[in-house]
């Protein structure tokens, strides 16, 4: 990727963290970056002459802070710090997430508010740049005195220790790697290792993919849920916006605006008093602007917290005003709430969307429909054990949304006595956010082959609208496969999956409807 991304002291944005994480965009640092570097650098070395101790700088970490380093030893003590704090266990993490924690890490770095000296930043950025990614491991984060582990093994490249994955996959030691790409391993001053481990970066980077990616899901199950009730003949009126304006809600009104643009046109909706009368759709259909909507809404509380955060300078002690001074802002509490609180919206929407596909292949609540949607019922299966699938799917989201952030197991000899476990509720949600995308895809899956067995109501002038017709071919046009015989399900799924992540869901059905939110 050829864009490059300068790093500044005010922070950076969503944009520029999805860009550099997912896209391997380049970065730099900014002139007024390397002042601000400098000008933090030299209140550091002015400290580190003198003859009070001051923690990071000229003490030991944690519970050993009681003891004075002399200047003789704190190289050492610097890089020990780093050595000693990459005990990382459990399988690699994946490489977008190192690639953001790198970046973030870099962002705080940049604000001079480290004491970190450039030269250490540049590195940083030409390990970013090219394309060298540190092996860091699932466990070894409390989420408290920062992601210390995780960002201790991205340290540990910069020392040219520890082993790192090359631009092609290949894993190896760091050190011929970062010779390879004519870097230069750095030595540690004053400071600077505690500097590289002590932030939120690993859980904040985590938090804002997730954003990324949920926002695109919530649409998504719009669509799929608008799908769901044109294929039960159900009722559009219960979205008017006249409805959701007496519960000012601005998420469930969102979800209720994109649902009643997909159905425009449809020939199918208001027909719930026909052949099986009913007078109120059930709850899973009619309420699920409601449930998507709260699910919006926290979100865009996530999304404030993670805003926060990155125009934040994550460290401890930090540089300000001229002197050096300890602090607890390096606790995930923040963070851990609302990556927990993302999990349990997860695990609520796609408890809900489930129920609507249970009820598309139930033929006693689907209103004509054939039993699971199968093409002759008792030669054929239909979609019984793609509900199944999306049933097992969804009791794991209901696991994950347990809170990780309620838990705390004291550390450092009593010295971290509270974590947030931010760390584990950001792993947890990245699972949950997968989980999401394959019960929206089941859902897709069942909507788009009840929409087509209804083709018997065609005669009565009776079809679906513009952009239920749009998703059925693109989806159809994905490798999606549509009505027919049983056949083997998991590569359609798989289609269906990949359709929904990738945003052909969405492209397909504001083809035809307009813009979604």
């Amino acid at each position: 990727m050829s864009m490059q991304i300068l790093v500044r002291p005010s922070g950076t944005s969503f944009d520029d963290v999805i860009a550099v994480a997912r896209h391997g965009a380049r970065v730099g640092l900014s002139d007024e970056a390397l002042a601000a570097m400098a000008a933090a650098r030299r209140v550091v070395d002015g400290l580190a002459a003198g003859p009070e101790p001051v923690y990071g700088v000229s003490t030991g970490f944690g519970a050993l802070a009681v003891r004075h380093i002399g200047p003789e030893l704190r190289e050492r003590l610097q890089r020990n710090i780093v050595r000693s704090h990459a005990a990382g266990l459990g399988p690699r993490v994946e490489r977008e997430v190192v690639r953001a924690l790198m970046f973030l890490r870099l962002k705080t770095v940049a604000s001079g508010h480290t004491g970190v000296r450039p030269e250490v930043a540049a590195t940083m950025a030409a390990v970013l740049n090219a394309g060298l990614t540190p092996v860091v491991h699932e466990h070894g984060s409390l989420g408290c005195s920062g992601d210390l582990a995780p960002l201790a093994h991205c340290a540990l490249t910069l020392l040219g220790e520890g082993e790192a994955e090359g631009p092609d996959g290949t894993v190896g030691p760091a050190g011929p790697l970062l010779a390879a790409h004519g870097i230069a391993p750095v030595e540690l001053r004053e400071k600077e290792g505690l500097a590289l481990l002590n932030g939120t970066d690993g859980m904040l980077g985590m938090l804002i993919m997730a954003c990324a990616d949920l926002g695109r899901l919530l649409t998504s199950a719009d669509v799929t849920a608008a799908l769901t009730l044109e294929a039960l003949l159900g009722t559009e009126r219960v979205l008017a916006p006249e409805l959701h304006a007496l519960r000012p809600h601005p998420g469930q009104a969102a979800s209720a605006a994109n649902m009643l643009r997909v159905l425009a046109g449809s020939g199918l909706t208001g027909h719930h008093q026909d052949d099986a009368p009913r007078v109120q759709d059930a709850y899973s259909v009619r309420c699920a602007p409601q449930v998507a909507g709260a699910a919006r809404d926290t979100l865009a509380h996530a999304r404030t917290v993670a805003e926060r955060e990155l125009a934040a300078a994550v460290d401890n002690p930090v540089v300000v005003d001229g002197r050096v001074e300890s602090n607890g802002n390096f606790h995930g509490a923040p963070l851990g709430y609302v990556l927990d609180f993302l999990a349990i919206a997860a695990a609520d929407l796609a408890s809900i969307t489930e129920r609507r596909t249970d009820r598309l292949l139930d033929r006693n609540r689907s209103h004509g429909l054939p039993p699971f949607l199968a093409e002759d019922a008792g030669v054929d299966s239909g979609l019984m054990i793609a509900q199944y699938t999306q049933a097992a799917l969804v009791g794991e989201l209901k696991r994950l949304a347990v809170p990780a952030s309620v838990d705390s197991i004291p550390s450092s000899a009593m010295q971290e006595d509270h974590v947030s476990m931010g760390w584990a509720a950001a792993r947890k949600l990245r699972t949950a956010v997968d989980g999401l995308g394959r019960v929206v895809a089941v859902e897709l899956y069942a909507a788009t082959r009840a929409l087509e067995l209804r083709e018997g109501l065609a005669g009565r002038g009776l079809r679906p609208g513009p952009a239920a017709l749009a998703v059925i071919g693109a989806a159809r046009a994905a490798g999606v496969a549509g009505r027919g015989e049983d056949r083997y399900l998991a590569p359609d799924l798989a289609a269906a999956e990949r359709f929904v992540r990738g945003g052909g869901l969405i492209e397909a059905a504001e083809s035809a409807a307009g813009p979604l939110a």
